[in-house]
């Protein structure tokens, strides 16, 4: 399990997350990315459902996802792993979908 100390759980602030989600008992998990120019663009689901960044956030508030927190940076809303001390599991880490979103 993360540590918290001083607000921070490793080297994020220990506030990043502006939601923890509470999945549904079918709420599916990412098992790919969609990249973009090196950025997260999209996400693949266990169930072979391919969505965007928007609409992987919006599944994800509606408990859709399970093991992610919405976080935000500079206004945009994302999706990021929430610690379990598994990093095999972390988004950062999946491998890439064949896909795009413009």
């Amino acid at each position: 399990m993360t540590q918290e100390r001083d607000g921070r759980i490793g080297n994020l602030p220990a506030n990043i997350n502006i939601m923890n989600p509470v999945p549904n008992k079918d709420a599916k998990s990412i098992t790919k990315l969609v990249r973009k120019n090196g950025k997260i663009a999209g996400y693949e689901l266990s169930d072979g459902r391919v969505l965007s960044k928007r609409e992987g956030v919006a599944l994800a508030k509606q408990g859709g996802i399970r093991g992610v927190a919405i976080a935000s940076r500079n206004g945009s809303e994302y999706l990021r792993s929430l610690p379990d001390g598994d990093e095999s599991n972390n988004l950062g880490d999946l491998p890439s979908a064949p896909g795009s979103f413009t």
